[in-house]
């Protein structure tokens, strides 16, 4: 496997843990040539340096994480004598365990409450460097209803599965006047709903498969991202969406915490907060169903 090479691979399920060895066996264990601070050579899982370039090795989910990392890659990395092996992963838990494992030196997929919820839960050791964009989370239907009033009482409305996500959801929820949370929760679930006068049916999925199953609910809560995939644009087809601007869930990019002054994901970094990336996102998602984080 050459450095040169952008990896798309799919990790999910019961692969993760195959797919981080093999990883691992394609080169993400080489050293790079920064220093811990003491003038010595550090070495840093998934950063690999052969003469003046350094290949990254970083985990992302598809929209528009990968469509974005695949422009710097194109236009900024080599520059900047960096070159991105980009691993395309479609769940929102082998990224950190890759991550961890020294499988990736970086990812990018998450958001300030879902990183805060992984390091709490599972005792990760990261740190995000960069915050990179907003992806508005909407409320969705097929059902061709204009408003979130018309839905049926006692109907299903479904939800990101994972704690942070769920919440983000529910918080939605209460904004579009739907339920009424518990004041004060830091992280509510469905327990926390006080008052939910139409008596809907709060169903929590796997993220990756709510647009899938919107067809067996009245409403779906559909992250920015997922909705991207499922073809779904944001601004004309999300009965309520989320303010982007100035939102408390940019999308970062994150490392260990012991290699957050690495002087390549520093560069890196750089690259996704420059102002070719701000004036590529915004007229590449002109809708603003991704809008610049810095």
């Amino acid at each position: 496997m050459t450095s040169t090479i952008t990896r798309r691979s799919v990790l999910a399920g019961g692969f993760a843990s195959a797919v981080a060895l093999t990883l691992a066996a394609c080169g993400g264990s080489s050293s790079d040539t920064s220093t811990d601070g003491s003038g010595t050579t550090a070495a840093v899982d998934g950063i690999k340096v052969d003469g003046d370039t350094a290949t990254i090795t970083i985990g992302a989910t598809p929209q528009p994480h990968v469509t974005i990392l695949q422009w710097v890659q194109d236009n900024l990395a080599a520059d900047a004598g960096l070159n991105l092996d980009i691993v395309e992963i479609d769940d929102y838990q082998t990224p950190n365990t890759s991550l961890d494992d020294g499988s990736l030196a970086a990812n990018f997929y998450q958001t300030p409450n879902f990183l805060e919820q992984q390091i709490e839960e599972k005792g990760y050791d990261f740190v995000a460097i960069a915050d990179v964009h907003i992806e508005p989370m909407g409320i969705y239907t097929d059902k061709g209803y204009s408003s979130v009033d018309e839905a049926a009482e006692g109907g299903t409305i479904l939800l990101n599965n994972d704690p942070a996500n769920t919440a983000r959801g529910l918080q939605l929820l209460e904004t579009a006047g739907l339920i009424t949370l518990a004041p004060d929760v830091e992280i509510p679930t469905t327990l926390d709903v006080t008052d939910n006068p139409k008596n809907f049916d709060l169903v929590t999925v796997d993220g990756a498969q709510v647009a899938a199953s919107m067809a067996d609910a009245e409403l779906a809560v559909i992250n920015g991202n997922y909705a991207l995939d499922a073809n779904l644009k944001p601004s004309e087809d999300a009965l309520v969406l989320e303010q982007g601007e100035g939102s408390p869930y940019a999308n970062q990019l994150v490392v260990r915490t012991a290699d957050k002054d690495n002087e390549y994901l520093v560069e890196l970094a750089e690259l996704l907060n420059s102002d070719e990336l701000r004036t590529y996102i915004e007229e590449t998602w002109t809708d603003e169903s991704v809008i610049p984080a810095f």
